[in-house]
């Protein structure tokens, strides 16, 4: 998960997120075999640029590694990237073992969805798209009007956009976005029941969900998957949403895993964002906490000298290594970028090097909140009672 001049009006990407809760008094808005630890000690492992482990979200079968798509029509730093190299990296991204590719209509809006399903249609069958439904646009014009939407005639009419943008007959894994509190989830769930007994969606999840909303969801119809941020930056749901996914049986997908390019060494203590970077109104970022969290990079570079991978590689398979079923979906609009996260797959930590690593990161105290507060309203938010 990514500076400079206003996005126009038909961009839409958590940069929007940010900018639309800036303004919120009323209604507008908004907007890999598995790493685990292993108990004998194993010799570093070159990094490589394929993936070939996979993983159970629920029962649906992924790579250990996935790819985010969302700024394939705008950067964060809100440069508009080539279309054919968005092509290009999704596709090597497939041909490097990579078969978890996500969106929603919310990035571009709608435009990453096209974007996805012009790359991927020679191998389409063999890879797993997930998108999200939840915000309130218009399936013709990309207009972002007040507000979220999860009515159920509503989430019909926009999967049947998807599925045009996407060029596919079906959505392997359907998210609500945000939790609408204006909508029982168990109508949103039986709307989604109704397209999977139609063959147009085949699982669904949640992002950023209440806990109770995800057991009243699960008591309708086995919920497949939760996505939420989670990184070494951000470990918020190791509290309590990653033991609910243990309990029932639950795949958890970590939205920026490399915590927006700081994990990887994009960021320093110098750094300032241009206007419209969605970085720069995080205070995590800011000019007073950078230096101190930067202690958390500093000590990623030295265990990835030790175990001969880069600091993002580290990162990630840190990830891997908290759970069998916690898949990361790093995004990126550079080939090089999509290779190293690959490599993430061949690192190995052992039992003794993960104790020791999680030793030396709790030491760490991160500073700053991961996005505003009119932001994070969206999230972990409870449906209202069925009436």
């Amino acid at each position: 998960m990514d500076n400079t001049s206003p996005q126009p009006a038909t961009g839409f990407n958590r940069r929007d997120l940010l900018k639309a809760g800036a303004i919120l008094a009323g209604a507008a808005l908004l907007p890999n075999a598995d790493v685990l630890a292993s108990p004998t000690a194993a010799a570093p492992t070159p990094a490589k640029d394929k993936v070939s482990s996979r993983r159970k979200l629920g029962t649906l079968e992924v790579s250990s590694i996935g790819i985010g798509v969302q700024n394939m029509s705008r950067k964060y730093t809100t440069e508009v990237p080539n279309r054919a190299e968005m092509h290009r990296i999704i596709r090597s991204a497939y041909d490097h073992g990579v078969t978890l590719f996500d969106a929603a209509e919310a990035y571009g809006p709608l435009e990453v969805e096209r974007i996805l399903g012009e790359a991927v249609g020679s191998f389409r069958n063999k890879i797993v798209i997930e998108t999200k439904f939840g915000w309130n646009i218009d399936q013709k014009t990309g207009q972002r009007l007040p507000g979220l939407n999860s009515q159920p005639d509503h989430i019909k009419l926009v999967v049947d956009g998807m599925l045009q943008r996407l060029r596919t007959d079906r959505i392997d894994l359907l998210y609500q976005h945000r939790v609408d509190p204006a909508v029982p989830i168990e109508d949103v769930v039986g709307a989604i029941q109704d397209l999977i007994k139609q063959g147009k969606v085949l699982h669904y999840g949640l992002s950023e969900p209440g806990l109770q909303t995800v057991r009243r969801a699960h008591a309708v119809h086995p919920v497949t998957a939760i996505q939420n941020e989670y990184s070494l930056l951000w470990r918020g749901p190791e509290a309590e949403v990653l033991p609910l996914c243990q309990e029932l049986g639950i795949g958890f997908v970590a939205w920026s895993p490399l915590g927006i390019g700081f994990l990887n060494g994009a960021i320093d203590a110098n750094t300032r964002f241009a206007p419209g970077d969605i970085r720069g109104v995080e205070s995590r970022f800011s000019p007073e906490n950078l230096p101190g969290n930067l202690a958390l990079v500093q000590l990623l570079n030295t265990w990835g000298a030790r175990k001969n991978a880069t600091s993002g590689q580290l990162a990630l398979a840190w990830l891997l290594a908290q759970k069998p079923w916690v898949v990361p979906i790093p995004g990126t609009t550079q080939m090089a970028h999509m290779l190293e996260n690959n490599g993430a797959d061949a690192v190995r930590f052992t039992a003794d090097e993960l104790k020791q690593f999680n030793a030396e990161v709790a030491k760490i105290q991160i500073k700053g909140e991961r996005l505003p507060q009119a932001v994070l309203q969206y999230s972990a938010v409870e449906a209202p009672p069925k009436k």
